[in-house]
């Protein structure tokens, strides 16, 4: 089968590579039909994730059809349609029975690690891919529910839910800050709503995004290189702050933005994965009753995200801007890593 192929820093390549077979009775082998391109890929090429090793197939997000199952799995069967999860769940552990897929302690890729695609196991950015614990890391699709919407369920929707939305606290009645109107910062803002969020403010530095964001939910947009860009945000809430402010870029800067504009006994989550150390200035927080909270997608809400895609309650679709077949994935990854340029937000590879 043909994969995309991580060589090391700055190097990949699509080509070919055996075919995945089945090496526990839980697993299934499932022939992706349509993936895409997440931000940690590109982190990874940049060799900011040593955990990668060369040779690796890359991608965890990913939408496909079951042509096998190992002995155990009796739920599933060849020719489902599934959504499979970037995360793991062995479903048995004392964290998965808790709901914190992200450390599951299944042996596969490695105990406490739920993110094992395209980091410690083989992912999906190949024609097929072997999924471990595939009845609690796959999940089945209704009809009317397309592909394009469905790879969305396997992070970003579940990452802006969980990690934003839930761990920010968001209540009805709350205005929010998302720092960050790409892929992730969209999901958070089209999904705070779900909790009631009366006011949704997105923050970035492209104008196209913070348009785009008005589609999904946002209420009121900032440019974060305006000089004034923090009394625009104040001006929002009477000057007193934002309930929830969501990190969604991943670098200190935009972590400062939200220390700034939150208001007393209000909620930072940081949703971005930071590459460098970030200064937290508990000086001036303790006294300001601030909450933060980070951490690593569970996934445990893909079901019921699915059902209110399927309901057409998310505009799942709206992420998916250039559209790619397999044979052009190096065009995909090329376009991907130009966003600012190509106004990209999530590429879809089909066969």
């Amino acid at each position: 089968m043909k994969a995309l192929v991580y060589g090391g820093a700055g190097k990949k390549s699509w080509t070919d590579v055996p075919d995945p077979a089945i090496r526990n009775p839980g697993d299934a082998i499932v022939r992706v039909d349509t993936t895409t391109i997440c931000g940690t890929d590109l982190h990874i090429l940049k060799g900011d994730v040593p955990a990668v090793q060369e040779g690796r197939i890359l991608g965890h997000e990913g939408v496909g059809t079951i042509t096998e199952v190992g002995s155990s799995v009796t739920s599933l069967k060849p020719g489902d349609r599934v959504i499979i999860s970037c995360i793991k769940s062995c479903g048995h552990c004392a964290n998965c029975r808790t709901g914190l897929y992200s450390h599951c302690l299944g042996d596969e890729g490695a105990p406490g690690i739920g993110w094992i695609f395209g980091h410690l196991i083989d992912g999906t950015q190949a024609e097929y891919v072997r999924v471990p614990y595939a009845e609690n890391s796959l999940h089945l699709l209704p009809d009317g529910v397309s592909d394009e919407q469905a790879v969305m369920l396997s992070d970003i929707l579940p990452t802006g839910f969980e990690i934003g939305v839930q761990y920010g606290r968001v209540k009805p009645g709350d205005t929010v800050a998302v720092v960050g109107a790409g892929p992730v910062g969209l999901a958070a803002i089209a999904t705070a709503g779900l909790y009631g969020a009366a006011g949704i403010i997105a923050v970035d530095l492209d104008r196209n995004r913070l348009e785009l964001s008005r589609s999904f939910g946002a209420t009121q947009v900032v440019v974060s290189s305006d000089a004034d860009w923090k009394s625009q945000v104040l001006s929002h809430t009477d000057g007193l702050g934002v309930d929830v402010a969501i990190e969604a870029v991943g670098i200190p800067a935009t972590f400062d933005m939200c220390t700034e504009t939150v208001r007393p006994g209000g909620n930072v989550a940081n949703v971005g994965v930071h590459g460098k150390p970030v200064e937290l200035h508990l000086e001036r927080l303790w006294i300001q009753n601030i909450n933060v909270s980070m951490g690593l997608v569970n996934a445990n809400t893909t079901p019921m995200l699915l059902r209110l895609v399927a309901q057409k309650k998310l505009p799942a679709e709206k992420f998916a801007t250039h559209h790619f077949s397999f044979d052009q994935f190096m065009d995909a990854y090329d376009t991907f890593s130009r966003a600012a340029e190509t106004q990209a937000l999530k590429v879809v590879i089909t066969r």
